[in-house]
């Protein structure tokens, strides 16, 4: 009876310790919360793009797609579905026809369009890539992927929209950031799983090597 007591304080502190705000778990909620902000094409930016005005990562990252024709269109509205038909049941609570996808997103002439406003907007176009493979890779193996993309979209709106690079002379085009994009950059930060035990030892000293006994005589003498 006596050793039984300390067992059971023992798996009181442990059930206490697994319900903590552990490293993963933060990781795992902030994956999802960056995935459902990606997958479900939450406003995060207005920003001129070469079907009009992007307002996503995925929609910036479609007009790649289709333009340079890098993979088949019905991989582009796979990916594009999920958020269209949630704008259209908040929107006129209607479901969007498979065939009208591109039709949605202004993507059916953006083959013919000038690549130059995408050239501009380097930064935006790459951190929007990054920022979808990491909330579909994120799921399987938290990185750094999604961070880096949302950070180099970041940057690439503060060039424009403050250092003026490139310039806009459309008022109507002018840059715009959604208070949304400082969820995708708390989840993007929090999806990263650090691995604090695996730091600590990383960074404990290494032992230092004494002397010989020998050499230490060899010395007084």
């Amino acid at each position: 009876m006596a050793t039984a007591a300390p067992a059971a304080a023992t798996n009181v502190k442990g059930k206490g310790k697994g319900k903590g705000w552990t490293s993963f778990r933060v990781s795992y909620i902030a994956t999802r919360i960056y995935f459902l902000l990606i997958i479900f094409q939450i406003p995060l930016f207005s920003i001129q793009c070469r079907s009009g005005m992007c307002t996503t990562p995925i929609q910036v990252t479609s007009v790649q797609l289709v333009a340079n024709e890098i993979f088949p269109s019905t991989v582009v509205k796979a990916l594009l579905y999920p958020g269209a038909l949630v704008n259209s049941l908040l929107s006129n609570r209607t479901i969007p026809m498979w065939d009208n996808i591109f039709h949605m997103y202004n993507l059916t002439e953006v083959k013919n369009a000038s690549a130059t406003v995408d050239l501009q907007r380097l930064e935006v176009l790459a951190g929007s890539y990054f920022a979808v493979a990491g909330a579909f890779i994120g799921l399987i193996n938290p990185g750094r992927m999604s961070m880096l993309g949302t950070l180099l979209v970041v940057w690439g709106l503060v060039k424009e929209g403050m250092l003026g690079k490139p310039v806009n002379t459309d008022p109507t085009k002018s840059v715009y950031v959604y208070p949304t994009m400082l969820v995708a950059i708390i989840s993007a930060i929090s999806s990263i799983n650090y691995n604090l035990k695996k730091a600590a030892k990383a960074t404990q000293a290494r032992p230092i090597a004494k002397p010989l006994q020998s050499s230490a005589k060899s010395k007084l003498k």
